[in-house]
């Protein structure tokens, strides 16, 4: 039997992550409801944390809690992938003992390696060119407050990261509307936003994006292993933070995303990412349940 990866959200049918984001839902009704469901009882996640983060280790940590199952924190001290032992052969001793493989990383071709040498799921939980699991908790979250996200708009405003790259995968496999605002040399993958012209489009005015968006997402200038470059890329951004003026552009009932942490003054004001319209706060719990619906469906046998 072939084994499925989560490496990026292409690698799921546009009708499976439907169902994914409605098995989200439903898993998040059930533990409001203190209902006991162990799907995953006597399963082991190996997470493999090559960058460190709060919210990934937690939400996937607890995830497999609530499940039954065990999560095995391994530190960049503990793995060292690619220093020392091979990536393939680490692969290949790993997914002979857990059930599935979690990696936060840097480079992305690391990850496919590494899914391409294990006999169990490998979930990217973050590289430099994708952040699916992210992607899931946004769309759940827009969902729960607007209903389908398909055929509306959405804003994309900042750094054409990682972040970026997945919400152009997500326009594709979602059915939405996407414009990137984002300055000259900051801009997201050229060959990913090539491949579906009509539903992504690239611009440099926030104001222009946001233009009657249903939804607008930003995220920090300088991602990690970006920090020397502080400086410079605050002066590339000084144009591109969502604000009052921005958000005044967009619908008005739409919603502001930001997958956090966040540094208000920078990409967002305060008044935006504390106020009416944002939806942080969900969209944060929301990696929980998304991520829960994600080990579901790769590891119940």
């Amino acid at each position: 039997m072939t084994v499925r990866h989560f490496l990026t959200l292409l690698d799921f049918s546009p009708q499976e992550l439907q169902a994914l984001m409605r098995r989200a839902i439903e898993l998040k009704a059930m533990q409001a409801r203190g209902e006991i469901y162990e799907p995953l009882k006597n399963k082991t996640l190996a997470m493999i944390f090559e960058k460190s983060s709060t919210r990934t280790r937690v939400s996937f940590e607890a995830a497999m809690a609530q499940f039954g199952g065990h999560a095995l924190f391994l530190s960049p001290r503990d793995t060292q992938l690619g220093r020392g032992e091979p990536i393939e052969d680490t692969a290949r001793v790993l997914s002979r003992m857990v059930d599935g493989i979690m990696i936060r990383t840097f480079e992305h071709e690391k990850i496919e390696l590494f899914a391409k040498n294990s006999r169990v799921p490998v979930i990217n939980a973050l590289t430099d060119r994708h952040h699916p699991c992210q992607l899931l908790a946004d769309i759940q979250t827009y969902i729960e407050h607007r209903g389908d996200i398909a055929g509306k708009s959405v804003a994309w405003i900042g750094d054409g990261n990682n972040m970026c790259n997945s919400y152009i995968n997500a326009a594709r496999q979602f059915d939405f509307e996407l414009r990137i605002a984002c300055p000259a040399g900051y801009d997201p993958d050229a060959a990913l936003l090539a491949s579906d012209p009509v539903r992504c489009a690239l611009v440099r005015d926030p104001v222009l994006a946001a233009r009657d968006a249903d939804l607008v997402v930003t995220d920090v200038w300088a991602s990690m292993g970006q920090e020397e470059e502080q400086q410079k890329r605050a002066e590339a951004f000084a144009n591109y933070q969502v604000d009052a003026k921005v958000m005044s552009a967009a619908r008005p009932d739409a919603l502001f995303m930001h997958c956090l942490p966040a540094h208000r003054g920078e990409e967002v004001s305060a008044e935006v990412i504390d106020g009416r319209q944002s939806v942080v706060w969900d969209e944060a719990e929301n990696r929980l349940h998304a991520q829960k619906a994600l080990l579901e469906f790769l590891l119940k046998k």
